[in-house]
């Protein structure tokens, strides 16, 4: 009984005199203390609302206006912006409108997309109703309706090399049956070789062609690219200002570091302020959108390929890189493919600096992006089921650039490492090349054969695939060189070596020194342009390979077994683009100077150009009487007494002049 009356004692001297247990009351205390800090709170609220003078209270008005009313402000703005486009517009044309058909055509265009987007923002769902029976009416006829299409193509397309081919020669035969031959190499080693669609190689190479012989054929075509390329030419020239600036006057004394390495760091600058603004992702989009349509490809797979003609084979992955994981082993394959097959838009600044034909170095980056896609579904049909099946589901990652001034350092500082991965692999590609020649020359000598080579083998080694995709017999072996080089070096080095024979050409030297070949045609000079206009090499397929896995670890495996496919794909996808420019492309000879070039050397050989100017040379005559004629300007007789020793004409009576 005393311990139970012990016990209860202590129990209640473990309260206080308020009755409450110790916790309880800790908690009272805190309570107590928030209420009074919210109480104080409010106080100094109520307090700052008082002391507030009028203009901050209208300036908070003004601003709680502003953004009630934010759209209707915008609309205003975007019509004020508009009418004063419009005014600059209609001012300059009526002031000279032949230096404003630029202006207009970049005007109207832009228009003509802006409204598109637009309507189909608006009424694209019900548009694509109201279609629903003319496209029931199509899918029951299709198959019929498919291959009447398909016929009739073919029927055209043979019809179209049969007359070009009587007109210019059997060149453009030549490169005809170059495209199929490839074709036919890539179905035979196809992964799953009776897996791949019709559909995806003949729209592959109907987009190639079409835009090909736009460009290439067509007056309007070939001059709208031609301008194109001297405006880019006029557009990377603006970096001659920073680099004068930092490096001096005598910056051109180093051509390569300080003229050529700049334009990847102005480029990469204003690619991702064109990123920013959302012009790029918008464009992409678009090119993407229409291979998807018309090949049958997947959305993440054509936008990709649509990326690598502005960006690089590691950039262009950045833009599908949520989808990354999910891809499966052909869309793998067709991404790795499409950045070989192409180079991004820095890279392509530096060639056209080089003095590469701009025209050709953005025909080929375009025509690559379908022949990738079709190369690609070829090598490695599709036998799984995509993640992302439609476009809608697809959403390009923009960048993390919050404003402009923003956007283009970070553009600049992400081009300090390609200008350094650039300048350190020509120092060491190059001097690996001079190791390799010297050693085989070593070799060489003591099998009496001191000229061997690297560029000997290769000259060998892709002769057959030069001449196959049009080049002539006499410049096969020089750009089957060039080819080499590209693929077991760097793209790189292969094209300052063709701007070596393109200046030598323009300089009007001697065709053959030692019997070596000092320069080629301007025919096969655009041909190698195409064939060359690739990151397929072997250092590249290192580079893709990490890059995709460090994107997507999980598929490293998957990644590692594409990527030599993938590099033999890419390379194909480029001789495949080459072989169209020879069917399509005519060089525009000069016939006056090539005829005068060619006939100073001691050493002529006849070629397609020789036969050519000899044969307007011919036409140019114009006979009154026997020993009575005259020459068109700029020809002279000393051309006309060689071409008749050379290449007797049918229809001119050569006697008259030897």
């Amino acid at each position: 009984m005393e311990l139970n009356g012990i016990e209860k004692k202590s129990q209640k001297r473990g309260k206080d005199n308020s009755g409450f247990e110790p916790e309880e009351q800790v908690r009272i205390h805190i309570d107590a203390d928030s209420t009074c800090s919210d109480v104080v709170d409010h106080a100094h609220k109520k307090t700052d609302q008082q002391e507030k003078s009028l203009l901050e209270k209208k300036m908070e008005a003004f601003q709680d206006c502003l953004a009630e009313h934010r759209g209707q402000i915008c609309l205003v703005i975007y019509l004020a912006l508009a009418a004063a486009s419009v005014a600059i517009v209609i001012a300059a044309c009526v002031l000279n409108f032949h230096r404003a058909l630029g202006l207009l055509v970049i005007s109207l265009v832009t228009v003509l997309f802006l409204v598109w987007d637009w309507t189909m923002e608006r009424y694209g769902d019900r548009v694509w109703e109201e279609l629903c029976p003319i496209r029931n009416l199509l899918s029951r006829n299709w198959f019929w309706m498919r291959w009447i299409v398909y016929v009739s193509l073919l029927v055209a397309v043979v019809c179209w090399i049969a007359l070009d081919t009587a007109q210019q020669g059997t060149r453009q035969l030549v490169s005809f049956f170059g495209l199929l031959f490839l074709i036919f190499l890539m179905l035979l080693f196809s992964k799953h070789p009776f897996r791949w669609s019709w559909k995806t190689l003949l729209w592959g190479i109907g987009l190639e062609f079409i835009f090909g012989l736009l460009i290439l054929r067509t007056k309007i075509g070939f001059g709208a690219l031609q301008w194109l390329g001297d405006q880019a030419e006029i557009f990377l020239s603006f970096t001659d200002a920073g680099s004068k600036f930092v490096f001096g006057d005598s910056y051109t004394d180093h051509l390569f570091v300080f003229k050529v390495m700049p334009v990847l760091v102005f480029l990469s600058s204003v690619i991702s302020i064109l990123y920013y603004i959302g012009f790029m992702p918008w464009l992409i989009c678009k090119i993407g959108f229409i291979m998807e349509v018309t090949m049958g490809t997947s959305p993440t797979e054509s936008m990709a390929a649509a990326g690598n003609i502005f960006l690089g084979q590691t950039d262009s992955p950045l833009l599908i890189r949520p989808y990354i994981s999910g891809l499966t082993r052909s869309e793998i394959h067709a991404v790795m493919t499409g950045g070989f097959a192409s180079i991004s838009g820095t890279i392509l600044g530096a060639y056209i600096s080089f003095g590469v034909e701009a025209a050709h170095l953005l025909t080929a980056s375009v025509m690559s992006a379908p022949a990738s896609l079709a190369i690609a579904k070829m090598f490695w049909p599709e036998t799984e089921t995509s993640s992302v099946t439609t476009s809608r589901d697809l959403k390009l990652d923009k960048g993390e650039s919050t404003n402009m001034l923003e956007a283009a350092s970070q553009g600049a500082s992400s081009a300090v490492g390609l200008v350094a991965n650039v300048v350190v692999n020509l120092i060491a590609f190059l001097a690996l090349l001079a190791f390799f020649d010297a050693a085989l020359s070593w070799l060489g000598g003591m099998l009496d054969c001191p000229q061997l080579s690297f560029s000997l083998i290769c000259s060998y080694v892709f002769m057959p695939l030069s001449f196959m995709m049009g080049i002539s017999w006499e410049d096969s072996f020089v750009v089957a060189e060039l080819i080499g080089i590209k693929t077991f070096l760097n793209e790189f080095v292969a094209y300052q070596k063709l701007t070596e024979l393109i200046k030598r050409r323009e300089a009007g030297g001697p065709e053959y020194v030692d019997n070596v070949k000092q320069y080629i045609s301007v025919h096969s000079e655009t041909i190698a342009t195409y064939a060359l206009c690739g990151f397929s090499n072997f250092a590249s397929l290192g580079m893709s390979v990490g890059v995709l896995s460090a994107m997507a670890p999980e598929r490293r495996v998957d990644i590692s077994s594409c990527g030599f496919r993938a590099l033999i794909a890419g390379s194909v996808a480029c001789f495949m683009t080459a072989c169209v420019a020879g069917m399509l492309y005519i060089p525009d000879l000069q016939c006056p100077h090539f005829l005068s070039t060619q006939f100073s050397n001691t050493n002529v050989t006849i070629s397609s150009e020789l036969v050519t100017c000899c044969t307007q040379l011919y036409n140019s005559v114009t006979v009154y009487e026997p020993w009575n004629m005259t020459i068109a300007e700029g020809f002279n007789q000393s051309s006309l007494q060689h071409c008749c020793t050379l290449s007797p004409p049918t229809h001119f009576n050569c006697s008259l002049v030897l």
